[in-house]
């Protein structure tokens, strides 16, 4: 037996009352949606690199596939603008990486003697490393490869 309050499918709904541009249901104002703040540059920095938060999804991958194209068959660093060519460390920092190690310890050992920073700094300079298009130009199977692994744990850790 259906419950007292229930309304027969044949009898009349009243409808909901139309809503004005602007409103909700309850007929309060709702402010319109705002806009994305533009960034400011000042004199001393220099303009953001594309597809850096720039909210523009395609921008990074034409970046980083015209850095690849350029890596395909160029020397380091070709094809990519001055300020934002590796350093000597980062490079340093690649080439380590390029080098298999069969026991963690030994890496953080040798990351102790090699650059003199402790393991957990090494790796956080390691990732900054790994998002800019620099070092996908001059490596790209190597960060390729490190960012799949870096993404592999994330996914594992979230589990």
């Amino acid at each position: 037996m259906p419950p007292a309050d229930a309304v027969p499918a044949d009898v009349d709904r009243p409808e909901p009352p139309p809503t004005r541009a602007g409103t909700d249901v309850t007929g309060r104002a709702v402010p319109p949606p705002r806009s994305v703040p533009e960034v400011e540059i000042t004199s001393g920095e220099s303009a953001p690199r594309a597809g850096a938060a720039s909210g523009t999804a395609g921008t990074g991958d034409a970046a980083v596939a015209a850095g690849l194209a350029d890596a395909a068959g160029s020397t380091a660093g070709a094809g990519v603008q001055p300020d934002e060519a590796l350093t000597e460390r980062e490079q340093r920092i690649l080439a380590f990486e390029r080098q298999w190690w069969r026991h963690a310890g030994a890496k953080e050992q040798a990351i102790r003697d090699t650059f003199g920073l402790s393991a957990t700094r090494y790796y956080q300079l390691l990732n900054a490393l790994l998002d800019r298009p620099a070092a996908l130009a001059a490596e790209p199977l190597l960060v390729g490869r490190l960012r799949r692994l870096r993404a592999s744990r994330a996914r594992t850790r979230r589990r």
